[in-house]
């Protein structure tokens, strides 16, 4: 579509344009003006390696918030291997990259790459900018959400911990990078089963990002579903059941109905309306949340196959004993391949599938 004669300014000129559509959550248009921007780069013999790494950390980054997961991995991976044989400058471009091909590594389950992505970044970032810098802090931020999702929740909470005292000294406790850590740290908690802590944080958070972006933001959304969750496992699900479809409505309007966030949320209304004996309705949000999930983290995710298990409980609480076994299986599977054998939700899947009744 591009000629090779198009000069560069103009796909810098389209870069920056995809850049604040992306700002402006038009990600449709961003998406268009980043791959216009990249297909000249890949034509052009005089664009720089940093000019179209650039270009392909902001068609990731696109990609990462529309839910393409696997184009988004795509990007940030020939990104960081242009720059990995080049030097590593700017150094907030060789970051970022090693941070968004982590992030993705995080969110596609490969946690051992990720981790290892993270250390390198923040090894790099501490050289450049020092321990206490705001793009340290951030990278620390993010390496804890593996280590959580690791089961390593000490590490996670030092991690935030450190990132938290960084960016409110750098930033100010009100700026939205610090309601992110305090939405981790509330993720910390509910994931170590300490509820009602993990409900103040959580309410830190809202209260934070909603200041700064208004009440409709999907970060807000995010906030707010997490909050949800915390004030479920509390047995207030009235509240709960607000919160989520607050959150759900926020992801559509934003997002459309089969983005990531929406399959996250189906799941977490499936598991209050079972806990109301909703059975019917339950179920179909689990196939509804299943079918989103596979489609943008593939069959074999844990986050997968933690609706996988859940759908499995619904059913043997329905009787279903055989079908709950076989989604049992399923589960199991993945969280001894991707988690490891002694990772809770591992253990736990493994000790239901000896007992008749699986619990949620």
């Amino acid at each position: 579509m591009t000629s090779d004669l198009v000069p560069v300014e103009e796909a810098i000129r389209l870069h920056d344009l995809a850049l604040r559509e992306r700002a402006a959550g038009r990600l449709g248009n961003a998406l268009q003006a980043g791959q216009a921007a990249l297909e000249i780069f890949d034509r052009r013999p005089d664009g720089s390696p940093a000019q179209v790494a650039a270009a392909l950390n902001a068609v990731g980054l696109i990609h990462e918030e529309l839910g393409h997961y696997t184009d988004a991995h795509a990007a940030f991976h020939r990104a960081l291997s242009i720059l990995d044989h080049n030097d590593p400058q700017p150094v907030q471009l060789w970051t970022a990259t090693l941070a968004g091909a982590a992030r993705l590594d995080r969110l596609l389950g490969r946690l051992d790459d990720a981790e290892r992505r993270y250390l390198d970044a923040i090894e790099i970032a501490e050289t450049v900018f020092g321990p206490g810098d705001h793009h340290t802090a951030s990278l620390r931020n993010q390496l804890a959400i593996v280590y959580k999702y690791a089961a390593r929740f000490d590490e996670a909470e030092a991690l935030y911990r450190q990132a938290l005292t960084a960016v409110e000294a750098t930033c100010g406790p009100r700026h939205p990078e610090a309601a992110a850590i305090w939405h981790n740290l509330g993720g910390l908690e509910h994931a170590r089963g300490r509820f009602a802590e993990g409900e103040r944080y959580a309410r830190r958070s809202v209260e934070i990002r909603e200041a700064a972006l208004g009440a409709h933001d999907p970060a807000v959304a995010a906030d707010v579903a997490a909050l949800a969750a915390l004030v479920q496992e509390q047995g207030r699900l009235d509240e709960a059941e607000q919160l989520l479809r607050r959150a759900m409505a926020t992801f559509e309007t934003t997002f459309g109905p089969d983005h990531i966030e929406l399959g996250i949320s189906c799941h977490n209304l499936a598991a209050l309306r079972a806990a109301r004996r909703d059975y019917d309705d339950a179920e179909a949000l689990y196939v509804r949340a299943l079918l989103i999930k596979e489609a943008h983290l593939g069959p074999d995710h844990p986050d997968v196959a933690l609706t996988v298990h859940n759908l499995a409980v619904l059913r043997a609480e329905q009787g279903r004993s055989d079908e709950a076994r076989v989604l049992l299986a399923r589960a199991l599977r993945t969280f001894e391949d991707r988690l490891g054998d002694e990772h809770p939700r591992t253990r736990t899947c493994r000790d239901e599938l000896d007992t008749p009744e699986p619990r949620r």
